[in-house]
């Protein structure tokens, strides 16, 4: 999904909260590089510890942008508000997921 931020901007741009500082844009492209970036370091073994700790960092840091889309996407059709507020919750897998990962490569 990292790729698609340099693909496909433009989705990514209107998740970005007004409040952060900077362009939408910047943001768009700052955590597809984190999303490559710990995506590659979960799937290396000799950085597998530290990438789940990044990932659950990253899980947790693109949060208000879900909530933002949960917002945003109030008005639209029952599927695509199933698909914004079904993200909502999905977070707390995914840190609990990468906090396992950084667990069991422990050292």
């Amino acid at each position: 999904m990292g790729a698609m931020h340099f693909l496909v901007p433009k989705p990514y741009d209107a998740l970005v909260p007004r409040q952060i500082p900077g362009s939408p844009r910047f943001w768009t492209l700052a955590s597809g590089v984190a999303e490559i970036g710990v995506g590659v370091a979960v799937a290396v073994p000799r950085s597998r510890r530290v990438g789940g700790l990044a990932a659950a960092g990253l899980f947790a840091a693109v949060f208000p942008a879900n909530v933002k889309m949960a917002i945003d996407w109030s008005d639209r059709s029952p599927r695509e508000r199933a698909i914004a507020y079904g993200r909502l919750p999905l977070q707390i897998p995914l840190v609990l997921w990468a906090l396992k990962v950084r667990k069991d490569t422990g050292r």
